[in-house]
């Protein structure tokens, strides 16, 4: 293989892996995002306002690991979960801080979010975020060591 045709390739790896990496920071949801990191950094200090953590996804991931604190919605993609998110928020502030997370796969293949945020969207909340987990919970949170309660 010519330097030239080599150089050609190298680029081209560059930028596939350049653009596969930055779809997931980009835009993959309309709400904010927040990294994980930054989320646990504000569980840590009781004095500042806490989220409304909510799980969009489904019942038995939210069973083997979640987030303290979280609360079992339902799937997003689910007209029921969506009804029980709804009825959730109803008396919610609008300005409330509210963190949303699935987990169940890559944020951008999500069936879960995407819902969920319009649904957040609609109602008027203006300080809901996403959390950030690119991979999927397991990978995103539990791996990293983040605070994680097990079981039912």
């Amino acid at each position: 293989m010519s330097l030239t045709r080599r150089a050609v390739v190298a680029l081209f790896l560059l930028l596939l892996v350049a653009g596969a990496s930055s779809r997931v920071s980009a835009k993959s949801t309309a709400l904010p995002t927040i990294a994980p990191a930054d989320l646990v950094a504000i569980m840590k200090k009781p004095a500042s306002p806490q989220p409304i953590i909510i799980q969009v996804g489904f019942k038995t991931l939210f069973d083997q690991a979640r987030i303290p604190g979280s609360e079992y919605i339902g799937p997003g993609a689910d007209g029921t979960g969506l009804g029980m998110l709804r009825q959730r928020l109803a008396k919610v502030k609008k300005d409330a801080f509210i963190v949303l997370y699935c987990g169940c796969c890559p944020l951008e293949h999500c069936p879960n979010v995407k819902p969920a945020e319009q649904l957040l969207t609609s109602m008027g909340f203006t300080n809901a975020k996403m959390l950030l987990l690119p991979e999927n919970f397991g990978a995103d949170w539990v791996a990293k060591g983040y605070p994680t309660l097990k079981g039912k």
